[in-house]
């Protein structure tokens, strides 16, 4: 059955239309810093094992870069989808080089005098390997010296065996390096405990069940987006960062680490390279704004810590930094870009952190707060601070949940009826038809979110009514098109797909 959206409203395209008054669209810098220092396009399809095709490199080819952003999609998501689309092998600087755009994550390789360093081993063996054949081809066959995970996530070790065997790990000869003391617990654990929930909700969030299309998927804003189908490897680290200042020198380069743990991962590390000049503060530092509290499913995490690293590494090394690279999106090169970059992102989670906690303290509830609260005008204009990733509004909330935990402060949400049982009682007292009405009335006037709100309780009640499952999807796909945040699109999307034909298996 082939799947057909509805297109935008004329309310969603106005949304949209006017929400380019907010951002400096003239402003190509990231678009040139994305390309920059090109040396090799894709090479082709990243083929799982079994043969089919995990990634298609020219699936985003309909995204032009000078292309105005559909009436679908919200121009900002365009904007990011534009630059981070463009993938290949790009040289940093001398001796360093990344390959972007055949994973939802980066690969980055550091060119010893006999060796090469392996900075992250990206989603999954397949995509891993093709990125190694990339550096084989064009930049070096020197053996791989080392390996670093920068934290415990696993679209940055589960490549690994596409990068180093496993036996020169286990001799000895191939170090692992990684942060912590419980590095192989987070890295694990996480993917375990609640593994088969957040798959559920990192289908939703990620567009597992949506086409590539202005009226689906339009990357994941970090990065191309997880490919389906990779064999997913991990080796467990040989060599811990447990502090601040630790050194290694590994083929004659000279690598220092920070320890961030509590951050954007529980076991997370910057890495800077003095003789290259060259700085990753691996995901604390991207173009986007972080989740606090992910939607697919983690611990919550620490915002405080996030600046406090981001400003500890600026003391450091900000004065001698001539490029930031990334686990994710693009690098950003010369002092002055790199030093405002770090301090723009420090700022961000800061006040984040603070101001939720002001208005905590005045007696916002966590979504009272999340509604009202904004950006000052210099970093809401940083495009590095828009919400591809995380978003303002769910971060905030996740600061209330990491401050003050799950209970919002209101007695009505201390113990009410589950959802079934409460959507029963309104359908009981207001009756299924008079919900409908103000669905439809809510859908009309452009209120998509308070029609979705009401028609959630017809369609918990009555999971067969279509005309209330028809509507809600309706109003959930203009939510999905107005969003920012392409895992927001992502959800109301899946939702939507998922009211019209049924569950979607993953």
């Amino acid at each position: 059955m082939c799947y057909q959206p509805e297109p935008a409203t004329a309310e969603t395209a106005r949304i949209n239309r006017d929400a380019v008054e907010l951002y400096d669209l003239a402003d190509r810098r990231d678009f040139a810093d994305a390309r920059r220092g090109l040396i090799a396009e894709l090479p082709g399809n990243v083929l799982a094992e079994d043969g089919s095709v995990a990634f298609d490199p020219h699936a985003f080819d309909w995204i032009g870069d000078d292309d105005p952003a559909p009436e679908s999609v919200n121009p900002s998501l365009w904007r990011q989808s534009q630059i981070i689309r463009h993938g290949g092998l790009f040289q940093l600087a001398d001796g360093l080089y990344q390959v972007r755009g055949n994973d939802i994550t980066n690969l980055t390789v550091v060119e010893g005098t006999d060796g090469l360093i392996v900075i992250d081993c990206l989603n999954g063996v397949e995509s891993a390997r093709q990125a190694m054949g990339l550096i084989r081809e064009h930049i070096s066959d020197k053996p791989v010296a080392a390996v670093i995970y920068t934290h415990t996530h696993l679209d940055h070790y589960a490549g690994v065996k596409g990068v180093v065997d496993a036996d020169d790990v286990a001799s000895g000869k191939v170090p692992i390096i990684a942060p912590g003391h419980q590095f192989d617990r987070y890295a694990l654990g996480e993917n375990v405990i609640a593994g088969n929930a957040m798959a559920r909700r990192s289908f939703y969030a990620f567009g597992g069940f949506l086409d590539m299309n202005s009226c689906g998927y339009v990357t994941g804003g970090m990065g191309i987006g997880s490919l389906k189908g990779l064999t997913v490897s991990y080796i467990s680290p040989t060599d811990l960062i447990t502090e601040t200042g630790a050194k290694r020198e590994i083929a004659g380069i000279e690598f220092e680490f920070l320890y961030a743990p509590d951050t954007e991962a529980p076991e997370e590390m910057h890495i800077w390279i003095p003789q290259l000049k060259a700085l990753t503060c691996a995901e604390n530092a991207n173009h986007s704004l972080h989740n606090i509290q992910t939607l697919r499913g983690a611990r919550t995490r620490d915002a405080r810590n996030f600046a406090r690293y981001l400003d500890e590494t600026l003391e450091r090394w900000g004065d001698e930094s001539e490029v930031h690279y990334g686990p994710h999106t693009w690098p950003v090169w010369g002092n002055g870009q790199v030093t405002a970059f770090l301090e723009s992102q420090r700022d961000t989670y800061k006040y984040i952190h603070d101001q939720s906690l002001r208005l905590a303290n005045k007696g916002y509830t966590p979504l009272e707060a999340a509604e009202v609260l904004e950006l000052p005008e210099e970093l809401r204009r940083n495009w590095a601070s828009r919400g591809y990733h995380g978003t303002l509004h769910h971060d905030v909330r996740a600061v209330f949940t990491k401050e003050l935990g799950m209970w919002d402060g209101d007695p009505v949400s201390l113990h009410p009826h589950p959802p079934v049982e409460t959507a029963k009682r309104y359908v009981e007292f207001a009756g299924a038809d008079a919900i409908l009405a103000e669905g439809r009335r809510a859908f009309e006037a452009g209120d998509y979110r308070w029609s979705t709100q009401i028609l959630h309780q017809l369609v918990f009640a009555d999971p067969a009514n279509t005309a209330a499952r028809e509507l809600q999807a309706d109003a959930y796909e203009q939510m999905g098109y107005q969003a920012e945040g392409p895992q927001w699109r992502g959800i109301f999307l899946s939702a939507a797909k998922e009211l019209r034909l049924g569950v979607q298996p993953p």
